[in-house]
């Protein structure tokens, strides 16, 4: 116990020297958070693991003094995973005076609610959504919508890179039709013409299909060795497990929804050996990880299903409470909220990355690619890819 507790002393020292002065009595009011992500429904499988990792930290942060004795106070929304929901959830947290928004999961609920952020200069911080428009959407000087995961446009490009080292240059693409699957298909297109390639097949399909082997069998005979996938449900497994029921032995890559308990488990054996890019695995692989993932288990007392949405959520709450460090007049306007997280003037000491500068009033994404480690489906979790990439992991990365 006296092990675990010096891990998470370490783990939040950074913001003691921020709030040790009034740790001691919080009088103010509270400081309302918004917090918004698919917490029942099929897509609560990383969405509940996000508002885990913001509460955790709140906790923390509250633990010791919150904002100048002023608690934070989270102002949770079900997005449901669903477009219009989400817009309406929204609505209701910039209606109920948040400072800022941590949130969403899906790219198409993310695209169709920030409007409503952007129009009401309310800051929102996207913690796991990795579809490239999300912070493309308005030029970024201007733009009120920051980012804390890797956006596809650099996870393409690293998936894409690997796969040309090991000389799978036939690539079949299965993205679905939502728009994170829009978005993905075109960042993967990209990746392979930036390197002289073409698709081998292209695959499109709606969210729920239960069998995809028609697909499998003209990609297959488009010669292709490796299949692309893009999409962030069991469609996933019906990938795998359709390329195991045609015999077709060639390997499985994707983005970060490959590590998601809908492939994992849904496929199986069927799933060993995939590959995905990844910002955190969970490896205590350093003290900060290891407290982190220490503290996750005694509170929620449940398996940390997807890490990355967990650890990059609770990175975010830390970022959001440095940043309203700055505004020491406690006028949280969004103007003064947005240009505060854009000249953050600590460094975060994270458990995804260091975080030094992760925002400016011209870049809106916290993520780099030096930041990216490939990661391996193994035993039915997730683990490093290669041996350098563990190496690497020791050293918690920062941006470039």
């Amino acid at each position: 116990m006296q092990c675990l507790r010096h891990l998470a002393s370490c783990l939040i020292w950074p913001f003691l020297v921020l709030a040790a002065p009034v740790a001691s009595a919080q009088t103010g009011a509270p400081l309302k958070i918004g917090v918004i992500g698919p917490f029942t429904g099929p897509s609560s499988d990383f969405g509940t693991p996000m508002r885990h990792g913001i509460e955790l930290a709140v906790e923390e942060i509250n633990a010791v003094g919150g904002y100048l004795g002023r608690p934070l106070q989270l102002v949770i929304k079900d997005d449901e995973g669903t477009p219009d929901v989400g817009r309406q959830r929204s609505e209701e947290l910039v209606k109920e005076g948040v400072v800022a928004t941590i949130g969403f999961c899906n790219t198409g609920v993310a695209m169709r609610a920030l409007e409503v952020f952007q129009k009401a200069q309310s800051p929102l911080i996207v913690p796991c959504s990795t579809g490239s428009p999300l912070t493309a959407t308005y030029p970024a000087p201007e733009s009120y919508i920051f980012r804390t995961s890797a956006r596809d446009a650099i996870q393409a490009p690293f998936v894409v890179d690997d796969l040309v080292r090991r000389g799978w240059t036939r690539v079949a693409i299965f993205a679905d039709t939502t728009g994170y699957g829009e978005a993905g298909l075109k960042d993967v297109e990209a990746a392979l013409a930036a390197k002289g390639l073409k698709p081998a097949h292209v695959a499109r399909f709606a969210l729920g299909v239960k069998d995809l082997r028609k697909e499998l069998e003209a990609a297959r005979d488009a010669g292709a060795n490796v299949v692309f996938s893009y999409t962030v449900g069991p469609e996933n497994a019906t990938i795998a497990l359709g390329r195991r029921d045609l015999g077709w032995s060639v390997p499985q890559v994707g983005g970060w929804p490959l590590s998601f308990p809908f492939f994992i488990d849904g496929a199986g054996t069927a799933a060993d050996g995939a590959l995905m890019a990844q910002t955190f695995i969970a490896e205590p692989s350093n003290e900060r990880r290891a407290a982190f993932l220490s503290a996750y288990a005694r509170k929620f007392k449940q398996p940390l299903k997807v890490p990355m949405a967990a650890a990059q959520a609770y990175d975010t709450t830390y970022l959001l409470t440095y940043a309203l460090f700055g505004i020491r007049d406690g006028r949280f306007t969004g103007p003064a909220v947005k240009q505060a997280l854009e000249n953050i003037p600590r460094v975060y000491y994270g458990v995804v990355a260091t975080h030094e500068r992760p925002f400016s009033r011209d870049d809106k994404d916290a993520i780099t690619q030096n930041m990216l480690v490939m990661g391996k489906v193994s035993k039915g979790g997730i683990t490093f890819a290669y041996p350098e990439d563990a190496r690497r992991n020791l050293l918690v990365q920062r941006k470039k």
